[in-house]
């Protein structure tokens, strides 16, 4: 058999395929829709993940469709600048000192192109809808009736996984109390607010947001009250940008959209011969960036595992019949190492993403901190220490 199948064509997903193909190990992605989703979603891109697309030959193509960060701010809503934050303190831990803004809609392209190109194939409108274990391998039954079958499958089919729920492995966590608006809008901000850097976090206990500059617009991100219709919240959104900063006019608008935020990690992200990566196996609020970096932290750790332990074809065609326990031992083996890899991700999921992403929205909402965050951004020391934490650098090595 000696393929792998991967449910799901967005970054991460993508990300594990072109992974294994690098690695020599066939692919098949399944993707439910008629081709990769165009919505902009995650927009950042920290320095351990440019350091893993680096390795699988794309980051030269994501940089030039992208814009790079090198700093970030933290802003009082009525007092202006706080602190400013400069990556190039981790100069010395990775190649990448800066964060590079770009819409994922721009990456997964890129990555599909570098799949097929690999010898992967990426197969579309093949929604999966039933899991089912073969003992040595795993086989996936479409909507539409197909079926396809491999030694392992990766579910990167999002926060509403197919893959999780046919496996029943319980997807537990929280519900923020409010609705996140996001925004995308025609406006030069760095001419509406002096000294704006290309990331924003925006402090005010009654209405935090956060401001981003991607190549194609500014980002605003506002949070949303439960409990009233969206038309409702949309309708209110000229009015609430004007109080962000006014140019004399409603801002240009491009499109905007409200979401439910969650914190919620699955139960395992292992089960037999299926891993979870990626918003199938956590998912966590946006302020610090932290979802699709460590999904597709994810989908490289675990496909690479399944690249290193996964027999070639020719050593399979050279086990001879007397061998087949011991053939049974190597896939235990494998397995073991497999789900090792799966485990370690989710006590990062745990005790990286999960605990700062949260801290991150705590800290939007509290007043007094700002003699604490300058004090931070003057202490390259104490500053290395909070951005290896804050990119995932400290949760990928010792």
């Amino acid at each position: 058999m000696r393929r792998v199948l991967v449910a799901g064509a967005g970054p991460v997903g993508l990300a594990a395929a072109l992974t294994l193909a690098r690695g020599g190990v066939p692919v098949t992605v399944l993707e439910a829709g008629a081709g990769l989703a165009g919505e902009s979603r995650a927009s950042t891109f920290h320095p351990p993940t440019l350091e893993m697309l680096a390795s699988l030959g794309v980051l030269d193509e994501l940089m030039t469709r992208g814009l790079v960060a090198r700093t970030f701010q933290y802003r009082d809503r009525r007092g202006g600048p706080i602190a400013t934050l400069d990556l190039s303190v981790l100069a010395g831990d990775t190649p990448y000192p800066f964060r590079v803004q770009c819409e994922q809609s721009k990456l997964t392209p890129i990555l599909c192109e570098h799949v097929v190109r690999h010898g992967g194939e990426v197969l579309f409108g093949q929604e999966v809808a039933q899991v089912t274990a073969l003992g040595d391998g795993v086989r996936v039954t479409a909507a539409g009736g197909g079926r396809f079958s491999g030694d392992w499958l990766i579910g990167a089919d999002g926060a509403h996984s197919a893959v999780r729920r046919s496996l029943g492995i319980p997807f537990e966590g929280r519900t923020y109390p409010e609705r996140f608006l996001v925004a995308s809008v025609h406006e030069d901000l760095e001419a509406l607010l002096p000294g704006l850097a290309p990331i924003n976090y925006v402090f005010d206990p009654d209405e935090w947001l956060v401001l981003l500059r991607t190549p194609d617009h500014w980002r605003v991100l506002l949070p949303t009250p439960d409990g009233s219709a969206d038309d409702e919240e949309l309708a209110r959104l000229p009015a609430r940008l004007r109080a962000v900063a006014d140019p004399g006019r409603d801002w240009r608008v491009a499109h905007a959209s409200l979401y439910r935020v969650h914190q919620r990690v699955a139960a395992r992200f292992v089960a037999g011969r299926v891993l979870l990566a990626g918003d199938a196996a956590h998912v966590n609020n946006p302020l610090g960036g932290l979802g699709m970096n460590s999904g597709i932290h994810d989908a490289v750790l675990m496909a690479s595992s399944l690249v290193d332990e996964m027999p070639s074809d020719e050593a399979r065609a050279g086990r001879a019949p007397a061998g087949e326990a011991a053939s049974g031992e190597a896939a235990s083996g494998e397995a073991a190492a497999v789900g090792a890899v799966a485990a370690r991700r989710r006590e990062v999921a745990l005790d990286h993403v999960q605990a700062i992403s949260h801290g991150n929205w705590a800290r939007m909402r509290a007043p007094g901190r700002h003699e604490e965050l300058r004090a931070l951004a003057a202490d390259p020391a104490a500053a290395r220490a909070y951005l290896l934490r804050a990119c995932l650098i400290s949760a990928l090595r010792p």
